[in-house]
């Protein structure tokens, strides 16, 4: 997950996930990569950026809210939740935000 995502032209959603790690990996990279892949896969993903320095930020970008909402409640995304809250996180928050304007070099 290097690139930019390539957005359309706006109005869309932005969800900036940061979070905090613990010490236990225990199948976390390979859920990552699963939960990215069943993203791309669901009606309104438009497109995901991340980093990790220490401090994680995942941003994924959506066509409307109700996307956001289904792929907040898909079951295999629910159970990554359940696993982030139980041994992967430290503490995070979701943000929602609606993209107004971009310009890019």
């Amino acid at each position: 997950m290097s690139d930019i995502a390539n957005t359309p032209v706006p109005p869309y959603y932005a969800v900036i996930f940061t979070n905090l790690r613990t010490d236990i990996d225990d199948g976390y990279g390979e859920m990552a990569g699963k939960m990215v892949k069943l993203a791309e896969q669901q009606p309104g993903f438009l497109g995901v950026e991340s980093a990790r320095d220490g401090l994680g930020i995942t941003v994924s970008y959506w066509q409307d809210l109700e996307s956001i909402k289904q792929w907040k409640a898909n079951v295999d995304h629910l159970e990554a939740q359940k696993l982030g809250r139980k041994k992967w996180y430290a503490a995070f928050t979701a943000r929602i935000a609606k993209v107004e304007r971009e310009y890019s070099l």
